[in-house]
């Protein structure tokens, strides 16, 4: 069987990603979402934790072993150098889990939502690219009033990550996520339809080629 149509799900912290990622979850797709594979990868007893721990020491855990996902994303954003060396870590690991549950898969397409797609290059791995995008100080405004961050830290965050055009760069579809909830529902609904066909044709062509 042809594995399925990737759909690239990205956009910058507090852009609406995870609302987007559950309207097409209530629509039947198959959401992937690396940012429960980064917890999973790093449960207690894997090999990763205990890579994690060697570098960045016992500080970094929880009271019942597990890690401590707060302190552990207050160092990295504040060092670039940390937050690399976080990285190396774990995306080997979270790129395994993402092939080994779109092979799991048989529906049409399937939605893999990552966070960090712009910054490590992901996107070649995907045959589509969808972002949600709102404005820089949208997502200051939610990071503020969701996380309860701190302005200084939440605008750290910001910078943290890929520049709103480096992502849009990537994009074969752009979301637009400032207006109200039965927007987003209608534009999702759109997209849906669009991948079916897409992932239809796609499907077809890859028959084909092995009949060849």
């Amino acid at each position: 069987m042809t594995a399925p149509f990737r759909i690239g799900l990205t956009g910058g912290i507090a852009s609406g990603k995870s609302t987007v990622a559950l309207l097409f979850a209530e629509l039947g797709v198959p959401v992937i979402d690396t940012d429960q594979l980064a917890r999973d990868v790093v449960a207690p007893g894997t090999p990763v934790l205990t890579q994690v721990i060697e570098k960045f020491g016992i500080s970094v855990l929880l009271a019942d072993g597990s890690l401590n996902r707060t302190e552990l994303r207050r160092r990295v954003f504040q060092d670039p150098e940390q937050r690399l060396l976080l990285e190396q870590l774990l995306h080997p690991a979270i790129r395994l889990a993402v092939e080994a549950a779109v092979a799991a898969s048989t529906a049409p397409y399937v939605l893999i939502a990552i966070p960090l797609l712009a910054e490590t290059g992901g996107s070649a791995q995907c045959d589509r690219v969808l972002v949600v995008d709102c404005p820089p100080e949208v997502q200051l405004q939610r990071l503020l009033t969701r996380d309860s961050e701190t302005k200084a830290q939440a605008e750290r965050m910001i910078a943290a990550q890929a520049s709103r055009s480096s992502r849009l760069a990537i994009a074969d579809d752009v979301l637009q996520n400032t207006g109200s909830t039965r927007e987003l529902e209608t534009a999702v609904l759109g997209l849906h339809a669009r991948y079916l066909a897409l992932a239809a044709r796609h499907q077809v062509a890859a028959t084909t080629a092995a009949t060849r």
